[in-house]
């Protein structure tokens, strides 16, 4: 069943991304920072909890999970060191994936050509 609660749920939340930008004039790069941000909001609410509970890979996959790690670990990093611990945790939640980012950007530029 938590194959069908993934599917479910990481499917809703590209449904809804494809909605606005076919009915705006968002660009992809707009639609990006604010799945990011409704993520974040999502977790300052603890709702995002909840949708991973549900969903499990449905709700960490798609990019408003980044914004629920930003705020998850600023929340915490703030608790454990105050003001000087809200960027050492959000570096500290987000890295593993910034990284894998980086590196597989790298590596997609070095093996393939641009096209026009």
């Amino acid at each position: 069943m938590i194959y069908v609660n993934a599917f479910i749920l990481c499917g809703i939340i590209c449904a809804i991304g494809q909605i606005i930008l076919e009915n705006t004039k968002l660009t992809p790069g707009h639609l990006n920072a604010i799945l990011v941000i409704v993520g974040a909001l999502l977790s300052c609410f603890g709702i995002y909890e909840i949708l991973l509970s549900w969903g499990g890979a449905g709700a960490s996959v798609p990019i408003t999970n980044f914004g629920h790690l930003l705020f998850k670990g600023a929340y915490e990093g703030f608790l454990e060191d105050g003001m000087t611990g809200l960027l050492n945790g959000i570096l500290k939640t987000s890295s593993g994936g910034l990284s894998v980012t980086i590196i597989m950007g790298f590596i997609v530029a070095v093996f393939t050509k641009p096209q026009h």
